[in-house]
């Protein structure tokens, strides 16, 4: 099957097409630079060197691949988390402009199926696990908001033509990731700079970086629709952020009030830390076999 996976040089972008190559298929992997260009080629994928906001360049490269399906992992994300209020504006415009240009290449070019990258961790509020149901938190802090909407946005684009497939991912960890030993995370407990706040009791739903990548292969087959790749469990704040401290070496995180971590980090800091809910995979189990691994440093 011929493949085009936009966002190729991310977190998920090598180990994604690295299992699809192993699978058999023919890979066209978009960057911007020379650099991933050749570590794409390496792995023995075609480089397609285009900028997501040239929309008639990106359509030829599509053309050109004679891609059937298109896997769109778009994302500007910073190294360090910390940096990621300066970096949302430009993450939601190639999220929102640069893959509308590749979905519309999509349709132009008669690809047949479209898998979106999503959120699998900003989930409504509610009782007990979230199935795929249920919408995304655009009424929660600021930046929760912004993020949601993006992401429901992308899912109604997606889900509206072609065979559209959204993976609502969970928080990525393994190598090259911001939860990872020499990541942006672990820099960030090892200073002192992540506290947790009140009581903890916001659910996070992981994904290891290359489950994540197996289940998107899986999905190249599968029905239609909305799926949640996350571990089995949610972890509670509380619970993961110590247990993530000892991991990388670092103090135990310091203990903060809500109302403190309101005035001095804001009202997404405390949304992560005691608001996010947990989801549930039974579905991503049942109809890609996903097998999640357990989260390491628990």
């Amino acid at each position: 099957m011929n493949i085009f996976v936009a966002g190729a040089s991310g977190a998920i972008g090598q180990p994604l097409i690295t299992e699809l190559i192993r699978k058999g298929h023919a890979v066209t992997g978009m960057t911007r630079t020379e650099t991933a260009a050749k570590k794409l080629r390496e792995i023995g994928a075609t480089a397609a060197m285009v900028d997501a906001f040239d929309a008639a360049a990106l359509e030829s490269a599509l053309r050109q691949s004679q891609a059937e399906v298109v896997i769109d992992e778009l994302t500007a994300l910073p190294k360090d988390p910390r940096d990621m209020p300066a970096y949302q504006p430009g993450d939601r415009k190639l999220r929102l402009e640069g893959g509308g240009n590749l979905h519309r290449a999509a349709q132009a070019c008669g690809v047949r199926r479209y898998i979106q990258q999503s959120t699998g961790f900003f989930l409504r509020p509610g009782n007990g696990l979230a199935d795929e149901s249920e919408g995304l938190a655009v009424d929660a802090s600021p930046g929760v908001s912004t993020n949601s909407q993006t992401y429901t946005a992308l899912e109604t684009r997606v889900l509206g033509s072609m065979e559209g497939i959204a993976l609502r991912y969970g928080f990525f960890y393994g190598p090259n990731t911001w939860y990872h030993p020499d990541g942006g995370a672990a820099d960030q407990v090892r200073a002192a700079q992540l506290p947790l706040i009140g009581e903890g009791e916001g659910a996070w739903n992981w994904v290891h970086i290359e489950d994540a990548a197996l289940a998107t292969v899986a999905a190249l087959d599968c029905e239609p629709g909305i799926y949640h790749v996350v571990q089995d469990e949610p972890s509670l704040m509380r619970e993961w952020l110590p247990a993530f401290c000892r991991f990388v070496a670092a103090p135990a995180p310091e203990r903060v009030s809500v109302e403190d971590a309101r005035r001095t980090a804001g009202e997404d800091a405390v949304y992560y830390q005691t608001k996010l809910r947990g989801a549930s995979n039974a579905k991503a189990k049942r109809v890609l076999g996903f097998k999640p691994r357990q989260l390491e440093w628990l």
